[in-house]
């Protein structure tokens, strides 16, 4: 049975009992506690919580999830995934275990036939919480269940919460029985292995507090009504009815397995550490997909984090697997896509930026790579020239740290060089970083309260009127006051305060747009409003201080926003629509829109690209924008179904979730995307478009910057005025100004590279006379020589060859020649081949001078340089160098 059967299957049955069948929300957790989605319960949450009045009493829904916190067990185990998705069925202070066992029972044991899944009655077996007498006596009597097949366990498996303040309770789990030959016998609490896990049922009763551990947890009260939330893992469930041994081997997973084995000339099965890297390969690649495809892009925080350290893992473990510097992930991914796609059809609409972004990390990271190869080359030298076979575990650490290198490669490479790693060095410094990671996200778990408070306003006063669209004043009542996060009846001159309003025209920031700012007054008050904000759907909250006056809640009140500062953000939002547009029209449709900000005057606009814009394309969108604003034409705003604007052709931002009605913004024919932003009524309101330029902030992603109407005109009016003066001081007209500037920076090169010249001729010219002065010290020819200020670093480092250079072959001779380049000194050692046969090192003599510098250095054996702090101490360094030739020749 496949994936995408199991799961109409699931959802089907529920449908038939009361379910309202609910869709995947995005991996992105609205939750301010959690960056991704780790559990199918998480979108349901603040029903359970009682935060909001959920619109059903019954749910069904098949939940995208991510979890790495085993990260490093992927591949390893038959049960470790970072994807997965949670069928689930729950119940919000309806049914609860009377009927949720019972509608388990016969979802599982029905025949295919029938629609269920066909499993048989005698290899299931069932646990519960250990005082759960309530759940054991279900099982046996109305389910059947003999009791010898009735396992009790205690917190660590038969209590379920999410590890953040939040719902939880006892739940009962049913295990499937797969025979003697995957181990002994004795139910679940003899082996889990054999007795598998297919499905969860929680009976959610409980509020929890603090959670410190999954055994170690604070009850602060029951729940405002007992709810239940199951899970049963799709692709556990796949595994046993598709008759594979493990998750990786599924129709879903197993397609990108395969090819990932036909790619690098790989067979699956044959070898053991191959398969683990084809495992990580097909899980990540999976994962990656998923994430990318909710709107996720690769960075170095938060769940940026997360998607970078998925694809690089599967990256470099194709490295593993023999694919070199080929290119892979974009083949891999395609595959992901398909096999995704029949329960996420949005992944077939959004593959080409999806690709994209995909395929810049995986350039990116070849490149990080080399460049990681090339600092280990220097870890490495060190530490033998040091004498030393093990790589210092702050060397590893950095290299993961700060270069993107995995620690396996490290350790790999390590042995090819017959070095082992610090590995508990390593170790601990990542479990100091962690440990500031979880000291940081331990601030940050305050669970839901403040956003209950505003849920608590909502229930009582339902949403928000916004009447922004039309209005830019409106007569309205405080409904909602709070002062530090609380709730409070009336607040007074000074008080910094977030006001809810039953119905206003200021806009709360969204969809790239900046929040309106303005005035609420009230009979008794006025407050300045600087930012507006929805922490909850339906709800707008009005931040600010109150500037005279007491304001109370049921106070009625007139909202004013700021007319102008709102006008120049609409321009700027609507130039962004156009500007979007026009880079599809020059790039294709692969250049999506991933991020924007629309402030007064001035917007960004973040889209995905596979490279730097050239100046020519940028210059072509600008003047394909600013004719649709030479045309003036007419801006529309109108609602309808998703469906109907798709068929529209309508632009959907790549990552963002809409309902079921969305808001349609179309300029003339030219630009039409949902957007629930504002906007000018016409193009020709936007006045001029100027873009500033392009630059990368990721991989795969760029941004472009641009000034709108006013701010637009006085950017080119200090342009025109610039020319203006270059042109009366170069005595040129303005279409001479480039040649006439490129002429004059042609000839100041020029007389820098003779400047060089004369200078690198003037410090060679006495390198025969410091070689002819040269100290003979037990048999070895020795110079030591300070440079002038301001002899490069090349040059000193040519000085000193060139002298070493006029030795004879069997002479045995040491030049050391120092200077201060800038303002830091700069020390180069050179030893001839006889030199070195004498047991003298370039590396160490330099070490000993940088050592007087007040720095360090090293290199090899016949040239080596390093540098200090302190320019007053050359001559000591110098003399240090003596001392210590004089000593090895002793």
């Amino acid at each position: 049975m496949e994936s995408a059967e199991i799961a109409r299957r699931f959802l089907r049955f529920f449908e038939e009992r009361g379910h309202t069948v609910v869709p995947s929300a995005s991996l992105i957790a609205e939750d301010p506690t959690l960056l991704l989605v780790p559990a199918g319960m998480v979108p349901f949450k603040p029903y359970f919580l009682g935060q909001r009045t959920p619109p059903y009493k019954r749910a069904a829904s098949v939940q995208k999830c991510v979890r790495t916190p085993d990260i490093d067990e992927v591949g390893k185990t038959t049960r470790h995934a970072t994807f997965f998705q949670m069928l689930g069925n729950f119940s919000f202070g309806d049914y609860f275990k009377e009927q949720a066992i019972p509608f388990a029972w016969e979802l599982l044991t029905r025949s295919e036939a029938d629609g269920g899944f066909g499993f048989p009655e005698e290899r299931l077996w069932v646990t519960v919480f250990h005082d759960d007498d309530e759940a054991a006596e279900i099982w046996h009597k109305q389910a059947g269940v003999p009791l010898e097949r009735i396992q009790r366990r205690g917190l660590a498996d038969n209590y379920w919460h999410m590890g953040v303040p939040g719902p939880g309770g006892p739940c009962t789990e049913i295990y499937y029985d797969r025979g003697p030959e995957y181990g002994r016998e004795g139910g679940p609490v003899a082996d889990e292995n054999r007795y598998l896990e297919v499905w969860n049922n929680v009976f959610m009763q409980f509020q929890l507090g603090a959670v410190r551990s999954k055994i170690d947890f604070d009850v602060t009260g029951e729940l405002p009504a007992k709810s239940v939330d199951t899970g049963m893992g799709l692709e556990r469930m796949a595994a046993i009815l598709q008759g594979v041994d493990n998750i990786y081997e599924i129709d879903t997973t197993y397609k990108i397995l395969d090819r990932a084995a036909e790619l690098t000339r790989t067979r699956y099965g044959r070898d053991a550490r191959s398969d683990v890297s084809l495992r990580v390969v097909a899980d990540h690649v999976r994962s990656g997909t998923m994430l990318v495809a909710d709107g996720v892009l690769p960075g170095n925080e938060g769940r940026g984090y997360v998607l970078r350290r998925i694809l690089r893992r599967s990256i470099r473990n194709l490295r593993l697997l023999g694919s070199g510097e080929e290119r892979y992930m974009h083949e891999l991914t395609a595959v992901a896509i398909d096999v995704m796609g029949e329960l996420y059809p949005e992944l077939k609409a959004d593959a080409p930026q999806i690709h994209g972004v995909i395929d810049a990390e995986e350039a990116s990271f070849l490149g990080t790579l080399r460049t990681g190869t090339a600092i280990f080359d220097v870890a490495v030298e060190e530490t033998k020239r040091k004498g030393q076979s093990i790589l210092a575990g702050d060397q590893a650490f950095q290299l993961h740290d700060t270069y993107g290198f995995p620690i396996d490669l490290t350790l790999e490479m390590a042995s090819e060089q017959g070095l082992q790693v610090d590995e508990e060095g390593f170790r601990r410094l990542m479990k100091e970083q962690r440990d500031r990671a979880k000291a940081d996200a331990a601030a940050k778990k305050t669970g839901n309260a403040d956003i209950s408070v505003f849920g608590q306003i909502l229930e009582k006063a339902g949403r928000v009127e916004f009447l922004g669209y039309d209005q830019v004043t409106a007569e309205s009542e405080v409904i909602g006051l709070l002062v530090d996060g609380a709730t409070v009846p009336a607040a007074g001159a000074g008080s910094a305060v977030e006001v809810v309003l039953g119905r206003t025209p200021f806009y709360a920031e969204g969809g790239g747009q900046l929040a309106d700012q303005g005035v609420i007054r009230t009979a008794g008050a006025e407050i300045e409003i600087t930012d507006v904000q929805s922490p909850v759907a339906g709800v707008v909250v009005h931040r600010g201080k109150v500037r005279t006056g007491e304001v109370r809640v049921g106070d009625s009140a007139e909202a004013e926003i700021d007319v102008e500062r709102r006008r120049a953000i609409s321009r700027s939002h609507t130039a962004t629509h156009l500007v979007h547009r026009g880079f599809r029209n020059a790039l294709g449709e692969t250049a999506a829109q991933a991020g924007s900000e629309n402030s007064p005057g001035r917007f960004r606009f973040d889209f995905t690209a596979a490279g730097a814009v050239p100046p020519s394309v940028l210059r072509d969108v600008e003047d394909e924008v600013n004719a649709v604003l030479i045309n003036d034409l007419q801006v529309n705003a109108f609602h309808t179904s998703q469906a109907e604007a798709r068929a529209m052709g309508a632009l959907a931002l790549f990552g963002e979730k809409y309902g079921e009605t969305v808001r349609i913004v179309e300029v003339g024919d030219y630009s039409r995307e949902l957007c629930g932003g504002t906007h000018v009524s016409n193009s020709g309101q936007l006045g001029l478009v100027k873009v500033l330029g392009e630059s990368s902030i990721g991989a795969g992603v760029r941004r472009v910057e641009a000034l709108v109407g006013l701010d637009a005109f006085r950017f080119l009016a200090r342009e025109s005025v610039l020319v203006a003066q270059l042109s009366e001081q170069l005595k040129a007209r303005r279409e001479e100004l480039p040649e006439r500037v490129e002429g004059i920076v042609t000839r100041l090169r020029t007389a820098e590279k003779e400047l060089e010249r004369l200078r690198s001729a003037q410090v060679l010219a006495v390198a025969g006379e410091l070689a002819g002065k040269a100290r003979d010290t037990g048999g070895v020819s020795v110079v030591t020589h300070r440079a002038p200020d301001g002899t490069s670093a090349d040059d000193l480092r040519k000085l000193a060859l060139d002298v070493r250079g006029r030795f004879s072959g069997d002479r045995a001779a040491v030049v050391v020649v120092a200077g201060v380049p800038a303002d830091r000194p700069v020390v180069v050692a050179t030893v001839n081949d006889a030199g070195r046969e004498r047991g003298l090192k370039a590396g160490r003599l330099v070490g000993v001078a940088a050592k007087a510098l007040g720095g360090g250095g090293g290199g090899k054996d016949d040239v080596a340089q390093g540098g200090g702090a302190d320019p007053g101490a050359i001559g000591d360094a110098l003399g240090a160098v003596e001392q210590a030739i004089a000593q090895a020749l002793a």
